[in-house]
């Protein structure tokens, strides 16, 4: 299965890290201490390009929206198409007010 690449003690130990918080401000928080700027965007920026693929946008616009390369976009896509269903969950509970803001 290929969720078994990630697995190992540590990954685990992260994960129930994010499950703990309970609030966006502690997201904040952790996330702050935790990745750079940069990383917590760019993580946040491909979230945002797997949502406006599910809307039908085109790279072009999701390019000049996002600010995301092509090559970002295309793995988005690869991932919503042929990947693990992870963005599809966080997205359907997103659409369904299941998350914060």
């Amino acid at each position: 299965m290929p969720l078994d690449k990630l697995r190992d003690p540590a990954l685990e130990r992260l994960f129930a890290a994010v499950l703990s918080l309970q609030s966006v401000e502690e997201c904040f928080r952790f996330f702050d201490d935790l990745c750079t700027i940069g990383e917590v965007r760019s993580l946040a920026q491909r979230l945002e390009v797997a949502r406006m693929l599910r809307k039908g946008y085109t790279y072009h616009q999701i390019e000049a929206e996002t600010g995301a390369s092509t090559a970002t976009i295309s793995r988005v896509k690869r991932c919503l198409h042929y990947g693990s269903d992870g963005y599809a969950t966080v997205l359907d509970r997103l659409e369904r007010g299941e998350g914060a803001p």
